[in-house]
């Protein structure tokens, strides 16, 4: 059987990347000939960082592995899929219910649009982590970057406190 060359996608809003996202990007990227990180929108969250800026903090992380690029995108992913060439997309899965959620996804993109999903299994060192958890860690934690090395990269950590600033102690909101 000829081997054939197989394209993925890992979408995300990636606002901020994460030390789990650039897991599932390393993972992804050694089962794959190419892997596309496709820094996308959601139209449930209001973004943080720009679309630019999503690709540069995610970038920074790729740049040792030939196999993969990381493009910006609008509109349906599976749109950018088929645009990209892809045949699969790549999905990180922390726990049962990021599960039940992506496998309604999956089972839609593959009607609509003939495109399989994998599913990579969050190392243990990275359930926990979320974007959003991140965001209010920085805020309710007083603005101190360090608490966040442990769930982003340094650059990330750097970007978040330069975009929220220094949080005034006891700032509750109403």
């Amino acid at each position: 059987m000829p081997t054939r060359r197989i394209v993925a996608v890992y979408p995300g809003s990636f606002d901020p990347v994460t030390h789990g996202h650039l897991d599932v990007i390393r993972r992804a990227s050694n089962l794959f000939n190419e892997l596309v990180v496709g820094v996308g929108d959601n139209p449930d969250k209001a973004e943080m960082f720009t679309s630019d800026e999503r690709v540069e903090m995610v970038e920074a992380h790729c740049k040792d592995l030939q196999n993969v690029r990381v493009q910006a995108y609008d509109g349906l992913t599976i749109d950018f899929v088929r645009g990209v060439g892809a045949r699969v997309i790549v999905r990180g899965i922390r726990d049962v219910a990021d599960l039940s959620g992506e496998l309604r996804q999956a089972n839609v993109n593959l009607a609509i649009g003939s495109v399989e999903t994998v599913f990579l299994l969050t190392s243990d060192q990275h359930v926990l982590t979320s974007s959003t958890y991140d965001k209010q860690i920085y805020e309710l934690g007083g603005g101190d970057p360090e608490r966040l090395r442990r769930l982003v990269p340094d650059n990330v950590a750097r970007k978040l406190a330069a975009k929220l600033g220094k949080p005034a102690k006891g700032r509750r909101k109403k």
